[in-house]
């Protein structure tokens, strides 16, 4: 579903915040994407939507390449960030048929989507108030409704359970599994690494833009817990033995 080879982004001034990277999650995958603070996650999902260009390596979206095709990419993906950019002028309701419109979905069936994700989301009460009106964490469950609206082969996702309530976020891995039963694939950022080890089937660790270990989550952990693995393999064990 996502293939992505020998990726290397350089931004101004010589930095490679990813180099050479190389990593494939197919359909059916939930996978975490985990690394430190500028290990190169956020340049690395930015890459894949389309908003970074990149200076070497190729970035695939169930075989389309993002570079030669991008507007057929994006129709098959969605993208929540750490902080959703929100058209705070418009109420949610008229968000959500923004984005129906955008993805081409249907009165009657963006009509019944919309219902069914506000209410599981318990959002719905909320859809006809200003966005600017809305908490964080509203905010949050809006983008994720409207990246969910015309069911995506591929949703990307960074740090998405920041900021949302234990129910909103139980909800929302549910959602994960579902569009995964359908042939969807998830891939996401986290630093909660316990909510990874738990969710994914799959785990990718970088370090510095660099992969350093990817896998099945039960191969890497191998009986270890996905804190302990990723200390050891990120360098930190050494550095911080009471880690």
């Amino acid at each position: 579903m996502l293939c992505i080879k020998n990726l290397t982004k350089i931004y101004k001034g010589g930095k490679r915040a990813v180099d050479d990277l190389n990593l494939t999650v197919e359909a059916g995958d939930i996978c975490g994407f985990i690394g430190h603070n500028g290990a190169g996650k956020t340049t690395t999902i930015k890459c894949i939507v389309g908003i970074h260009d990149f200076d070497q390596g190729e970035i695939t979206i169930d075989g389309i390449s993002v570079k030669n095709d991008p507007i057929r990419c994006k129709a098959m993906l969605a993208y929540i960030p750490d902080n959703p950019d929100l058209y705070e002028y418009l109420t949610g309701i008229q968000y959500l048929n923004f984005m129906a419109d955008i993805f081409g979905i249907s009165g009657s069936e963006r009509e019944q989507r919309i219902r069914k994700e506000a209410d599981d989301f318990g959002l719905t009460a909320a859809l006809g108030d200003l966005i600017s009106s809305y908490s964080h964490g509203m905010k949050q469950k809006l983008a994720i409704i409207g990246a969910l609206i015309h069911e995506p082969k591929l949703l990307v996702l960074d740090e998405p359970f920041v900021g949302l309530d234990p129910s909103a976020a139980l909800t929302l891995k549910n959602k994960m599994h579902a569009l995964c039963s359908k042939g969807s694939a998830v891939f996401f950022s986290t630093h909660v690494l316990d909510v990874a080890e738990k969710l994914c089937n799959k785990v990718v660790i970088i370090k510095e833009g660099h992969l350093v270990a990817a896998g099945s989550t039960e191969e890497l952990t191998g009986g270890e817990s996905l804190e302990s693995v990723f200390m050891e393999v990120a360098g930190y064990a050494k550095a911080n033995p009471t880690a």
